[in-house]
């Protein structure tokens, strides 16, 4: 049997992007479904195409791990810049989150007018930009050369933020913005919940500045859905679809590879699965009581799909807009949710019509353990009041213009991606010497993805991509 130098199982945003720095390897990609992607791709149902996920595309830009990883790949995506990140419903209010700092702070001082909004915010910004320009960021385990590096990465923090390093959110935002209202904190924690699955209580005002900062970058619109980067970055990639990898046996030097189709042996293999599904792939009890020391994130998505008939409306949407509502969505932890439209212009999401993704954050075991006709009824329960709520605040569109609508809760995704909860643990104060690396105590045994450092999004997993491109280039 033929040694392949590396395998990646999965598609998802992490298992893309290290393909794609490793194409001139003897490289095979294993995906179960037939979407590349994962969390972020794009699906056909009823004939019209869906972007899985609320998924922006943020990062593109110049001195970001993204922009570095797609142009050493060779790839320009075909995407268009959103003026707006995120336009802000609340309370009849509107905020836009725009790039430029001053439209943003005289638009903030007019929603949640307070004395030192332009304190807080140019301290977020301030932070965020000295974190993008770090050069030494590593996180990395289980040999001397990969704790250097990472007790490197740790001393430029330091020297860097300071105290601001381990200083609290919370107690940031209380002692700046003094007597701060509940609606204005309610807005905060909604916008960490889309950056870094998590509220401000826990995190540390770093995660704090990155996970509010994100808007102040140039957000982009895939055109064709978030699949096609997908599929442009894996064009020239051996990529098998449809093949589901079964178990993997850990061999003296590599590892065999059995999957629904056929077996392989690798030297490398890198999980792109949630590594709190990962213990079911191996029989070594040692890999098994690795995976299994990580205690499972119990947060999920619920998410709508509609396909509108607007074929009259002749105002394009923006791309995203958040809504946050005074009570907490049923069956969820948040009282806000997420709303993608696809372009007017876009020949293929919107060909029959806009493609709508409106997603909020919930249990993944609540939906888990229901029985079938309870699964039903408060499935109903909460896609009934996110659309109606979601009418409420556009009123250019009317239920009659609903073509199409179906929703996905933590079963749905684990049917096709095969993982109940969607994005990692946050990495907080209490938890981070817990995170896991890339980098695992078994030769030639790696993950990467949103469960393992730096996290959510196409930012946090491109830091996580490119600590794993090291590791792997010193060790072969």
């Amino acid at each position: 049997m033929k040694t392949l130098d590396l395998a990646v199982i999965g598609s998802g945003i992490g298992g893309t992007l290290i393909s794609s720095l490793n194409k001139e390897k003897d490289l095979i990609l294993f995906e179960r479904d037939s979407n590349l992607g994962g969390c972020a791709s794009t699906f056909k149902r009823y004939g019209n195409l869906y972007n899985a996920g609320a998924t922006t595309f943020v990062g593109y830009e110049k001195n970001h791990p993204v922009k570095d990883i797609f142009d050493k790949a060779g790839f320009i995506p075909d995407i268009k810049k959103s003026e707006v990140a995120i336009r802000v419903l609340q309370n009849n209010k509107v905020l836009d989150r725009v790039k430029d700092f001053e439209t943003f702070l005289e638009n903030l001082n007019k929603v949640y007018p307070h004395k030192n909004n332009r304190i807080f915010w140019e301290k977020i910004k301030e932070v965020d930009e000295k974190f993008w320009e770090l050069k030494k960021l590593h996180y990395a385990k289980y040999s001397l050369d990969s704790y250097k590096k990472t007790a490197s990465s740790v001393l430029e923090l330091f020297s860097v933020f300071g105290f601001d390093l381990i200083k609290n959110a919370n107690n940031y935002i209380n002692e700046t913005l003094i007597n701060i209202s509940k609606e204005y904190k309610e807005f905060i924690d909604a916008q960490l919940l889309i950056t870094l699955q998590t509220k401000a209580e826990g995190i540390s005002l770093l995660s704090l500045c990155i996970g509010l900062a994100y808007p102040f970058h140039d957000v982009f619109y895939s055109n064709g859905g978030m699949g096609a980067i997908f599929d442009g970055l894996l064009e020239d990639i051996n990529v098998h679809k449809n093949e589901e990898i079964k178990k993997i046996i850990k061999e003296q030097n590599s590892y065999k590879i059995l999957s629904n189709k056929n077996e392989y042996r690798s030297k490398n293999i890198i999980l792109n699965s949630s590594i709190y599904n990962s213990s079911i792939l191996f029989e070594d009890e040692n890999i098994k009581k690795y995976y299994d020391k990580f205690s499972f994130s119990d947060q999920s998505a619920f998410v709508i799909y509609l396909t509108l008939d607007l074929k009259d409306v002749k105002k394009d949407f923006l791309h995203h807009y958040q809504i946050i509502l005074k009570n907490e969505i049923p069956n969820s932890i948040s009282n806000s949710f997420f709303v993608s439209f696809s372009s007017k212009d876009d020949n293929k999401l919107s060909q029959n019509g806009y493609s709508v993704t409106i997603s909020t954050h919930t249990k993944a075991l609540f939906w888990k353990d229901l029985n079938k006709q309870e699964y039903k009824e408060q499935k109903k329960i909460t896609e009934d009041f996110i659309i109606n709520h979601f009418l409420e605040n556009f009123e250019t569109i009317k239920k009659e213009d609903i073509i199409k609508k179906f929703s996905a809760t933590s079963k749905t995704f684990k049917r096709y991606i095969n993982r109940y909860n969607c994005g990692g643990r946050a990495i907080t104060l209490k938890n981070i010497l817990q995170t896991p690396s890339c980098n695992t105590p078994f030769k030639g045994l790696y993950n990467i993805g949103d469960t393992v450092f730096a996290g959510q999004g196409w930012p946090g997993i491109a830091i996580g991509v490119q600590t794993l491109n090291k590791e792997l280039n010193a060790k072969c």
